[in-house]
């Protein structure tokens, strides 16, 4: 089971959700849902309770009262009875899709068995190939600084101090979750055909464990959570023992090669969304780095003249415009200006419906920058919303191996808030997230369908609508964004396949893309251990929807309609890429011909 920062924070894995309603809102939905949907979310229970006790911080999270004083079970063989659990939730769905008669609710119902089958299959892979070593400091912290939110109304916020004990093992019937963390990998140590975690990975968990500490204490105080004081000491002292026993029994005999197994990696890619040989992606994607790179080249001199840059070539121009930084007290309000520029951008030129209300936006703390270093969103609550808003979130360091820090100048100067607000905001992860909340979508398409290609796919499409509407600097900045997720989809394969060496990759990112040491840095992490598979998925979901674009296009002709086809998109919810062509094709385009 993935941590719940990989969960929630960077949209990367299909997360467990649960419910114990239907995913809409208290308030008053733009549309109103189908009669068909909750007969979908009732069928949906059956699997959302059978996943309940195994990842209670997940269902807070989403929006579910109930579990937030409960933790993620580590206790003796819950990755046996995590599968027998889902199983016998699946037999009961299949039963129920030969009696339903409703076609969408029948595919909702596929859409929960595939994607049992998909965790029965990685759960599997797992226990049989990798050493089950978790980094508990980070699951605590998420754990709680998921529960501890703007978003989470205060009465469900009270319970942080129950979670936090039983992570102490301090509630009755309870064991610390360091010390069953401790037990699920030395009872399986004798096995020497199973994997040990990367020495990167340990070694970052490591210099972490002081600022996940730290920012436990800094969320009590924050949301003022009294009578923590004793526990939060038992706590850092546990993740203190627990970082020396790593230290001293983990690391050394953490693995150098990051590569995964080869059955393993392809699963990855496949739980991410990409249904394409790994070979094949690389091909494409080394095509879309060239042309995108050679447009960066073309467009540069623009830049540089518009800015009175004495430079040409595309990095020396972007690292000129990096020079114009933003202070870390003037980023948020300087991102809202651009964002209010888009949004008008989008009204006026028809891309998309927009809602009235005002996107999220925060700075991380320390400890959550140390959690996930990358600008992301966190998703609003999707189950039981009452007018809870998504967050933006833009971290401002990376904390390194000597715990020292490396600021990123990737984001906090002007031109790049153009691209970013697009993919994390409008029209991209914040508008999409926020149509299935206020449609109505079902949980299977909300949660069960959920995969990294459906999300960051959106995402980037999203950017690429705005490129033209954007001041020509913004343009080479998403430019270079697209980069990236071109060479994304090389490195990530070609690292994992053992086609190219951490340094080179490093080079590519910094010298060819231009990222900062820090960014590339946590993109090599993202790439080699903390979701391998995953990087490729913005790359792939993008092309689908441009290709779904082209051929719905053409199909049309001038019948078409891009407003109506972008709403469209986010009408399907979260359908992976062959479902969602199959209701362009059958709904969009065939409603046009009729």
């Amino acid at each position: 089971m993935k941590p719940l920062v990989l969960a929630i924070a960077l949209a990367l894995t299909a997360p467990l959700p649960f419910a114990a309603q239907a995913a809409t809102p208290a308030k008053a939905s733009a549309t109103k849902s189908p009669a068909w949907v909750a007969t979908s979310n009732r069928y949906a229970q059956l699997l959302l309770q059978a996943q309940a006790p195994f990842q209670p911080e997940s269902v807070g999270f989403w929006g579910v009262p109930g579990y937030d004083d409960q933790v993620a079970d580590l206790g003796p063989q819950n990755e046996a009875r995590y599968r027998a659990a889902l199983q016998q939730a699946q037999a009961k769905l299949k039963d129920a899709l030969a009696r339903e008669q409703d076609a969408n609710v029948r595919q909702d119902l596929q859409i929960m068995i595939g994607s049992v089958d998909d965790s029965l299959q990685g759960s599997t892979l797992n226990e049989n190939l990798l050493l089950p070593w978790t980094d508990a400091p980070q699951l605590v912290f998420s754990g709680l600084n998921a529960l501890l939110s703007d978003q989470t109304p205060p009465a469900r916020r009270a319970k942080a101090l129950e979670r936090l004990k039983r992570y102490a093992g301090e509630t009755k019937g309870s064991t610390s979750i360091f010390t069953l963390a401790r037990q699920r990998y030395e009872e399986r140590l004798s096995n020497p055909a199973l994997l040990q975690p990367t020495k990167l990975e340990v070694e970052r968990a490591l210099a972490n464990v002081q600022t996940y500490a730290d920012g436990l204490g800094e969320l009590f105080t924050q949301y003022k959570i009294a009578g923590g004081e004793k526990t939060l000491a038992n706590v850092a002292a546990q993740m203190k023992d627990y970082a020396e026993w790593t230290r001293t029994t983990v690391l050394p005999k953490a693995r150098t090669d990051t590569r995964l197994p080869p059955e393993l990696y392809a699963f990855q890619l496949k739980q991410y969304g990409i249904d394409l040989d790994p070979q094949l992606l690389m091909q494409r994607a080394q095509l879309e780095f060239m042309e995108t790179r050679a447009a960066m080249q073309q467009l540069a001199p623009q830049v540089a003249k518009a800015k009175g840059i004495d430079a040409s070539d595309y990095g020396a121009v972007i690292k000129a415009l990096k020079r114009d930084t933003i202070a870390n007290d003037k980023i948020e309000p300087y991102y809202r200006d651009v964002i209010a520029q888009i949004d008008g951008v989008i009204r006026k030129q028809g891309i998309v419906d927009v809602p009235q209300r005002p996107l999220q936006m925060r700075l991380g703390s320390a400890a959550e920058s140390a959690a996930q270093p990358a600008p992301h969103y966190l998703p609003p609550p999707l189950v039981g919303n009452t007018g809870q808003q998504g967050q933006f979130v833009l971290p401002v360091g990376n904390p390194d191996s000597e715990g020292k820090g490396q600021q990123y100048d990737d984001f906090n100067f002007g031109s790049a808030a153009w691209t970013l607000s697009a993919h994390e905001g409008r029209p991209g992860h914040d508008l999409q997230f926020a149509a299935m909340v206020e449609r109505g979508i079902s949980l299977a398409r909300t949660m069960f369908a959920f995969n990294s290609v459906n999300v960051e796919g959106w995402a980037l499409y999203a950017e690429a609508e705005m490129v033209p509407y954007e001041p020509l600097d913004g343009q080479l900045i998403a430019l270079q964004f697209r980069l990236l997720r071109a060479a994304r989809a090389m490195l990530d394969p070609m690292l994992n396949l053992g086609l190219i060496d951490r340094e080179r990759a490093g080079v590519v990112l910094e010298q060819d893309v231009g990222l900062s040491p820090a960014m590339a840095r946590q993109e090599l992490d993202r790439y080699t251990f903390k979701a391998p598979g995953q990087a490729g998925s913005y790359f792939y979901g993008y092309t689908r929807i441009m290709e779904l674009r082209m051929q719905t296009e053409l199909a049309m002709g001038d019948k078409f309609d891009r407003l109506a086809f972008n709403n469209f998109l986010l009408d399907q919810g979260l359908l992976p890429p062959a479902q969602l062509a199959e209701a362009v094709r059958g709904r969009f385009v065939g409603a046009s011909t009729d």
